[in-house]
């Protein structure tokens, strides 16, 4: 027979109910300050719905993407930054978007630990219910999971997951449209963005400063210059696309400018960057003389100063660069489509 006079509970095996349902209030206006049209219900559901009429769409494709932040998770962790971290999460994902050429409309977010941390898991959500405002989005769920014996003491593990629209004819890349000559408009990043941090953390133990070092590049200490989160490049670069200006877009992220750009260009063509066209930002200047990376390494790792590529025709090229400019983007042509 069960001894109920000594039974166990959920708290004594680690998982406090009460701390979730916490979180849960914490975040409900975070996330009801994140509405946009299409939305249908709340937080708390089993499920999220939208409406894609009330969005706006007559003939839309769905298109859904998901990512986390890397370890520059650990940065977060080890020096209590958590706040920005939440903005990247959204930007991997919607960044994403943007290279098929869709809107985001709806993202939802998983955050796991061993121990759950109210306020921190706060911090995080708050994070990303801004990172949600600046790209239009709207927040309509996500899971925690609280999970003893996962995570070290303190450790916790984001993902992130988005679904947007693009009507049927405004699909990206269009490959079969674009020619050698084409032009590449590279627009600027914050930095690393979320791509990199292991060979970062790499760098910043063999330089030996510690993370509230005075960061000798740049203002602040080393940790909130690294911490600096991902452009969200929706507002600035959607219009654009919706008005049938762009054939292509690359999102720089792992592989760099590498890896990244050919999946946005038409077999037999290639990119042709001009290395002189843009000033190497200076995180990755000391990155690259303290950690003694060469160029092709460093283009292949990080993005080297662009966060998002657009593949334009020359003729348009002057309109797609003063619409972005006018839109608070560092915009600026750093290439050419040639035949490969």
């Amino acid at each position: 027979m069960t001894d109920l006079k000594n039974g166990l509970t959920y708290a004594q095996a680690g998982v406090d109910i009460d701390a979730g349902a916490a979180l849960v209030e914490a975040i409900k206006p975070l996330a009801k300050a994140t509405n946009r049209p299409g939305v249908s219900g709340g937080l708390g559901g089993f499920g999220a719905l939208f409406d894609l009429k009330a969005a706006g769409y007559d003939d839309p494709l769905l298109v859904s993407t998901t990512d986390g932040v890397g370890t520059k998770l650990k940065i977060a962790i080890d020096t209590g930054l958590h706040g920005q971290v939440g903005i990247d999460l959204v930007a991997m994902c919607v960044n994403d978007l943007l290279a098929q050429g869709a809107e985001p409309l709806l993202f939802l977010d998983y955050y796991a630990t061993g121990k759950l941390d109210v306020a921190t898991a706060t911090s995080v959500v708050a994070g990303i219910a801004e990172g949600c405002k600046l790209a239009g989005c709207a927040l309509v769920g996500g899971e925690t999971a609280e999970m003893p014996g996962m995570y070290s003491e303190g450790d916790y593990d984001l993902a992130g997951f988005t679904v947007g629209a693009v009507n049927r004819d405004g699909v990206l890349p269009r490959l079969d449209e674009q020619r050698p000559g084409d032009v590449l408009i590279g627009l600027g990043s914050s930095g690393p963005h979320s791509n990199g941090y292991s060979l970062v953390r790499k760098v910043v133990e063999r330089s030996g400063l510690s993370w509230d070092a005075p960061c000798p590049f740049g203002d602040g200490t080393l940790a909130e210059a690294l911490m600096a989160p991902t452009r969200i490049y929706v507002k600035s670069v959607h219009p654009l696309l919706k008005a049938g200006k762009v054939k292509g877009v690359a999102h720089i992220t792992g592989g760099g400018l590498i890896e990244n750009p050919p999946r946005a260009i038409a077999e037999g063509l290639e990119p042709r960057f001009d290395w002189n066209a843009w000033p190497l930002p200076p995180v990755f200047d000391w990155l690259q003389r303290e950690g003694g990376i060469d160029d092709h390494e460093l283009r292949r790792t990080f993005n080297c100063g662009i966060g998002l590529l657009l593949i334009v025709a020359r003729d348009q090229a002057p309109e797609v660069l003063m619409a972005l400019l006018d839109a608070g983007e560092d915009a600026f042509v750093c290439g050419e489509l040639a035949k490969a």
